[in-house]
C-alpha cells in the first residue's frame, strides 16, 4: 500500500478502530514489520481552509525525543556566522558558491538555514527550495542570526510542520524503535504546538481527526480526546 494510500484509509475507512494515543502507538510499532526501522508519522486532519491567508498553519516543534534520524543541515552565511554554523555541527556551509552549487542541481541537505544578510542572496533559490519545503523563512526559525543555535536544534529533533492543501499536517515523530513513552513525548508535543499555532481564522472544531503510521503499516485512528490526558 502506497503512503498516500494509507493516509486516505486512515482518514476515510473503518477498518481501524479508534484508539487513545498510548494504545495506538503500541499498535503502530507492532505493525512496523520491514526489515529496517521505519518512521513513525502522525497526520492531523484540521478544521481550516489553507486556501485562506488568515487560516494558515506553519511553524516548528522541538521533539523532547528527537527524531531518530540524521538531519543534513546546511547554512548560507560568511565570514564569523559561517564559523558558527561550522562549529555547531552544520554539514554544508557557504555564501554566494553554496547558491550556485544548489542552482546547478545540488540538494544533499534535510534543512536550510540562513542569516538575515544573505537573504537577498538565497531569494534566488525560491523556485528550488520553495515546493520542497526547504525555504528558508523567519517564522520557523530557518532564517536568524543565531544561526549555531539553529543548527544544534535542528540535529537535536526541531521539525518543521505545514498545513497541506487538504488541511493535513503530515509529520514524523520518531523511529519503531522508540520506546512507547519517548513516542509518546513527541506525539503530545506536536500536537500542542499545532494548538499554539492555530490561526485566527480558524472556526469550529480545530483538530479533527488524527493517525499515526509507520513507513510500511496500516494507519491507525487516534481518539483526538485522548492525546493530552
Amino acid at each position: 500500500m502506497t503512503k498516500i494510500a494509507k493516509r486516505v484509509q486512515a482518514f476515510t475507512g473503518d477498518r481501524n478502530a479508534t484508539l487513545a494515543l498510548p494504545a495506538a502507538i503500541s499498535q503502530v510499532k507492532a505493525n512496523a514489520k520491514a526489515k529496517f526501522d521505519e518512521t513513525v508519522e502522525m497526520s492531523v486532519n484540521l478544521g481550516v481552509d489553507p486556501r485562506h491567508a488568515d487560516q494558515q498553519v506553519r511553524g516548528v516543534v522541538n521533539l523532547p525525543s528527537g527524531t531518530g534520524r540524521d538531519v543534513r543541515v546546511a547554512v548560507i552565511a560568511k565570514d564569523a556566522k559561517a564559523a558558527e554554523a561550522t562549529a555547531a555541527g552544520a554539514d554544508i556551509v557557504g555564501a554566494e558558491d553554496l547558491v550556485e552549487r544548489i542552482q546547478g542541481g545540488f540538494m544533499d541537505f534535510d534543512r536550510v538555514i540562513a542569516t538575515p544578510d544573505m537573504m537577498a542572496l538565497v531569494g534566488r533559490l525560491g523556485k528550488i527550495l520553495g515546493p520542497r519545503g526547504l525555504m528558508p523563512n523567519p517564522r520557523v526559525g530557518t532564517v536568524t542570526p543565531n544561526v549555531g543555535q539553529a543548527v544544534k536544534d535542528a540535529k537535536g529533533g526541531a521539525i518543521e510542520f505545514r498545513v497541506e492543501k487538504a488541511g493535513i499536517v503530515h509529520a514524523g515523530i520518531g523511529k519503531a524503535s522508540f520506546t512507547d513513552d519517548a513516542l509518546l513525548a513527541n506525539a503530545r508535543a506536536l500536537v500542542d504546538a499545532l494548538n499554539k499555532a492555530k490561526p485566527s481564522g480558524a472556526k469550529g472544531l480545530y483538530i479533527k481527526k488524527i493517525s499515526l503510521s509507520s513507513t510500511m503499516g496500516p494507519g491507525v485512528k487516534v481518539d483526538t480526546g485522548s492525546v493530552n490526558a
